[in-house]
């Protein structure tokens, strides 16, 4: 029995004078991850092929930096003890094994070297799902802080997306830059957007046309209705903007029309080009004014400036250039059209006719005129192509069809008088519709008369 009480105060002996020899190492700071003279217990984790592999470690340390760790040494209070293996083993999935060891590398930092030590998205992303896992709290705050302020790229964004959620509360500060903004921040972005878009002054800083472009083309993404919701809604502020541009594009454009005769004697190239990147502005605009319901004012405005336009660009003077504007006319007038033609954009019928009488005579006299200019030169890059003349053939053929059938008759008849005509836009659709609806009107007609004598007929 004495043996015994001696051989435990022996140990106990033993274990106070091996703790404080780790306790002074660690104030001298003499601790070293992997340094088996000092090391008092072992960390056991599985490498990616399966091995086990052993790092030697302080439990002070581990238990001040990780509650996993302090958790487990608190539960077996024989430990540390310099006769035992003292060895903790710790489950992670061999693809996280070098997360794992660069972890317990860094337990034996302190927190401003730590900070330091952040290398890469991947990287930190793997440290955290660890030492969220063994519950050391200041390395998890820092790698948190790391990656919420450093840029991701796709990949590592969608890696995100996919890993944080599941690793509680604490990971979610990260998120913070793709959480849904509130309504009214959205819309202010969109309506400084648009303003941006439609913007006209001359006096741009440099990179501003490549900034407005990219803010047509978000504008127009931000309207995107894709599989869930467009990301913004369009109330009566949004359309006011909306308005406003448009406006603002026409007024330019027309500015522009009436300063090409003077602006094309000094300089044709560059007159074409200013005149180009207005009318391009315009077909941006009626490109996303659909998706906000509001295509009426854009054809209602370009059915006001037509005769203008075709005024100014149908000039004899202008007869042997202009391609590129007299092409890109006949691409916006087209998505008029279509918005006419197939009731978009609901107008009376005087006014849909004169659309049409205004524009089919243009669209017919340039489409040849086009299609010879590139059989003489196959780099001649403004022919229509059959997308183009497919959509604009059957939004005519259906605007006239929904003409009153007087108009439709004396479409009709303009159109077969001359043979050149007769290709493009080929007609022959309504012409046939036209004579089917004329012959039934007719005969409803001789019904209706035989009718007055013969009560059981009716109109």
């Amino acid at each position: 029995m004495l043996v015994q009480m001696l051989w435990c105060m022996l140990l106990r002996l033993v274990h106070y004078n091996w703790s404080l020899h780790i306790i002074r190492a660690g104030a001298a700071g003499t601790c070293e991850f992997g340094d088996q003279t000092t090391s008092d217990v072992t960390v056991r984790l599985r490498s990616r092929d399966g091995r086990p592999e052993w790092f030697h470690c302080h439990s002070f340390i581990l238990m001040k930096k990780s509650k996993f760790f302090a958790h487990w040494l608190s539960k077996h209070p024989t430990y540390p003890s310099p006769e035992s293996n003292n060895c903790i083993e710790v489950h992670c999935p061999g693809s996280e094994f070098d997360h794992y060891v660069k972890l317990l590398k860094l337990i034996y930092l302190s927190e401003e070297t730590v900070s330091d030590s952040w290398d890469s998205v991947k990287s930190s992303l793997g440290v955290l799902r660890a030492s969220i896992a063994l519950q050391c709290e200041t390395i998890t705050k820092s790698c948190i802080q790391y990656l919420e302020a450093v840029p991701w790229d796709e990949k590592e964004e969608e890696e995100i997306l996919k890993v944080i959620p599941n690793l509680g509360p604490e990971a979610m500060p990260i998120l913070a830059r793709v959480q849904p903004v509130d309504t009214s921040a959205t819309k202010n972005v969109f309506i400084s957007a648009i303003r941006f878009a439609t913007t006209i002054e001359n006096s741009f800083p440099p990179l501003a046309d490549e900034l407005k472009t990219s803010a047509q083309e978000q504008v127009d993404y931000m309207l995107l209705e894709d599989e869930e919701t467009p990301l913004i809604a369009v109330d009566d502020d949004v359309k006011y903007e909306a308005r406003s541009g448009l406006a603002k594009m026409f007024t330019n454009f027309e500015k522009r029309l009436s300063l090409l005769p003077s602006e094309f004697d000094q300089s044709p190239e560059a007159a074409e080009q200013r005149l180009l990147q207005s009318l391009s502005d315009l077909e941006w605009i009626c490109n996303i004014l659909p998706k906000m319901e509001m295509m009426k004012d854009f054809v209602s405005g370009w059915a006001c400036i037509s005769d203008h336009v075709l005024a100014v660009v149908q000039d004899e003077k202008y007869s042997s250039g202009l391609w590129a504007i007299k092409a890109k006319l006949i691409e916006v007038t087209g998505k008029a059209l279509d918005a006419i033609g197939y009731g978009n954009v609901v107008l009376p019928a005087p006014s849909r006719v004169q659309f049409l009488k205004t524009w089919l005579p243009y669209i017919r006299k340039l489409k040849p005129l086009l299609d010879s200019k590139s059989a003489d030169d196959e780099a001649f890059p403004f022919k229509m192509d059959s997308d183009l003349c497919q959509n604009i053939e059957g939004a005519i053929t259906s605007l006239v069809l929904a003409l009153p059938s007087n108009d439709q008759a004396d479409i009709l008849m303009e159109w077969m008088q001359r043979p050149e005509q007769l290709k493009y836009p080929d007609l022959s659709e309504a012409f046939e519709v036209w004579c089917y609806r004329t012959k039934s009107a007719k005969r409803r007609l001789v019904v209706g008369f035989k009718g007055i004598d013969n009560p059981t007929i009716s109109f």
